[in-house]
């Protein structure tokens, strides 16, 4: 048996929300109670001393790219490139120690950082003249390429436009290598998938990086861009079968692809009574896109940008196809989880599951609306009203506070990340990282969602603060309401008895220090499945 003793025990059981201590017995928490209880229980076993620091359900990154993740921490990093000559020269670098042809790809670079100017394969042709390069800004919503990487894709200025997606051109019409949404294709096809070998080592290392950061659950969001396939439930189905899985996955396909994902539910053939497999690797859910994204702007709005008059984003797919794939796939049980960023998008998403909701009629569905960005006020009740589960980062408000408001302007940011807003209207809200595109620590998306002080600072008192929420209500949005977003609150999400052994131990006690300092704490122990999978 292994006990954690010592600590601020929160439990997230309403029903006993506080304790000192908590024993685990295999895969099973099996009892909570005072350091003096448990102890008297043990008997021979490892003891963890909490001294003090807070223990908490382990946490669940409810929007997350888990194979993505695990892929950056060995691609090109350009996050921090500041001006376009550091965006080639960090590139040059990189390509110095890989094979020629190899490609190159990861990225994650902002605009914003170098003043928002958009850039162009000419600003790094010279710098990777024998690597195709296709790198995509953080938010994976447009990608650059170099000229040998559109060659490799076969794309030049005779290419026709993309519904849903920007080919960018120049003045002569060639394009400049920048591709927006449903365009990222034309080069993402072309991309090599990596061997078996390297996606089972991105695995590994994204499951060892989110579990130093208290995550023992994720829901897999898929492929950034989408892909049909499943390539990435393959990676997980292996090493569940080899016994390696230590994070537990809740794992979206395509929305277009329901008809086989109904298919394998019904074979019962991943596994599980259910045929959706078992606590740790489970299918279900389908990922679907309305829009894009606010930093690339082409996320639907039903104003213009405040910045681009003529501009009020795009919609990735048809609304009459989305909303068919959306009936369908909840008419035959699964489970519909849908981007949506612009005020536009989320409108038009309440009313395609709204509609969903009369054709099918009533039942225990949990609609999603992943990020659920930026919303008009009078949508707000309606996902109460309608079930709807807001699933969003609270760190992406931290980080386009910095700027949303030269997008978007003063009173639509005023909804925007409407955390408060929601919870108030009766609404359920989940939190993750979006992980390659935030950092997967539940730490700072706490620190994010109690402050809203932005990543520059210059917001004290938050941007905009008055979507500001509790500690406690946070705690909830990373367990409890996290867990019932995939159906598993039975089996997870809480402290209690019965339950799996998923526990954070950390160093301090977040409820007895300033909001401004929860960031500061740190991770003393991930257990996942009553092993300890994490130790500082």
């Amino acid at each position: 048996m292994t006990t954690i003793v010592n600590g601020r025990v929160w439990t997230g059981d309403a029903a006993r929300p506080w304790a000192e201590a908590v024993a685990l017995q295999g895969d099973r928490i099996a009892a909570v109670g005072s350091t003096k209880e448990i102890r008297a229980r043990a008997g021979a076993g490892r003891e963890i001393d909490a001294r003090g620091g807070l223990v908490t359900p382990g946490f669940i990154d409810s929007h997350i790219h888990l194979l993505a993740g695990g892929f950056r921490l060995t691609e090109v990093q350009l996050r921090r490139a500041s001006s376009r000559e550091a965006l080639a020269r960090t590139l040059r670098s990189f390509a110095e120690q890989i094979p020629d042809g190899a490609w190159i790809t990861g990225g994650d670079w902002d605009h914003e950082q170098w003043g928002g100017e958009l850039p162009s394969r000419t600003w790094i042709d010279q710098a990777t003249p024998r690597h195709p390069v296709w790198v995509s800004r953080f938010d994976g919503h447009m990608a650059l390429a170099n000229s040998l990487a559109l060659r490799e894709a076969g794309l030049s200025r005779q290419t026709a436009d993309v519904d849903g997606g920007t080919i960018v051109r120049g003045p002569d019409g060639d394009p400049t290598g920048l591709l927006k949404d449903n365009a990222m294709k034309l080069v993402g096809r072309v991309v090599p998938r990596p061997p078996q070998d390297l996606e089972d080592r991105a695995l590994d290392a994204g499951m060892r990086y989110v579990a130093a950061r208290g995550v023992t659950s994720v829901h897999h969001m898929g492929s950034v861009p989408p892909s049909s396939t499943w390539a990435d439930v393959e990676v997980f189905r292996r090493a569940l079968d080899a016994g390696r899985l230590r994070t537990r996955i809740y794992a979206t396909v395509p929305l277009p692809a329901w008809r086989e994902l109904h298919e394998v539910v019904s074979s019962r053939d991943f596994g599980g009574h259910d045929g959706q497999g078992d606590e740790w690797l489970r299918i279900g859910a389908l990922k679907g896109f309305v829009d894009g994204s606010l930093g690339s702007r082409t996320a639907a709005f039903h104003e213009p940008y405040a910045d681009a008059s003529d501009n009020i984003g795009l919609l990735v797919h048809a609304p009459e196809e989305l909303g068919q794939w959306i009936t369908d796939a909840d008419r035959h049980g699964l489970h519909p989880v849908v981007h949506a960023i612009g005020d536009r998008a989320n409108t038009l998403l309440l009313d395609l599951f709204e509609a969903a909701v009369a054709r099918n009629g009533p039942r225990d569905r949990r609609f999603r609306i992943e990020h659920a960005q930026h919303l008009r006020r009078t949508d707000i009740p309606r996902f109460a009203r309608l079930g709807v589960i807001a699933s969003m980062q609270p760190y992406h408000a931290i980080d386009d506070g910095r700027w949303a408001e030269r997008a978007i302007g003063s009173a639509r940011a005023e909804t925007t990340y409407a955390c408060r807003s929601l919870l108030d209207a009766g609404a359920t809200i989940v939190f993750g990282s979006d992980w390659f595109v935030a950092p997967p620590a539940p730490l700072e998306g706490l620190y994010a969602a109690i402050t809203r002080r932005t990543l520059d600072d210059r917001h004290a008192d938050g941007w905009v603060p008055s979507q500001r929420i509790s500690l406690e209500e946070a705690l909830r949005a990373y367990t409890v309401s996290a867990a019932y977003a995939s159906f598993e609150e039975s089996i997870k999400g809480q402290l209690s008895p019965g339950l799996v052994a998923d526990v954070v131990v950390l160093d301090r006690d977040l409820f007895a220090m300033p909001p401004a300092e929860v960031r500061d704490a740190r991770v003393m122990a991930t257990v996942a499945g009553g092993t300890i999978v994490h130790e500082a």
